[in-house]
């Protein structure tokens, strides 16, 4: 017997087409950040953050900002 030194890699058993490649891949996109309305001062900002216009959070002061001093 021949003993031969060869590395098996993993490789596809047929082509995938096109279509069912780009199929698959319609899910893979990016979508805008979720943005609610800031309670206090009405700026959009991103949920569960400090509002960095008026510098509240939960309806507590937690960043002194310029407007407020």
């Amino acid at each position: 017997m021949l003993k031969l030194d060869i590395q098996l890699f993993a490789v596809p058993a047929r082509k995938i087409s096109k279509t069912s490649k780009r199929t698959r891949r319609t899910h893979y996109k990016i979508e805008a950040n979720g943005t609610v309305k800031c309670p206090k001062c009405g700026a959009k900002i991103r949920p569960h953050r400090v509002c960095p216009e008026c510098g509240n959070y939960k309806g507590k002061e937690v960043i002194k900002t310029k407007e407020a001093e």
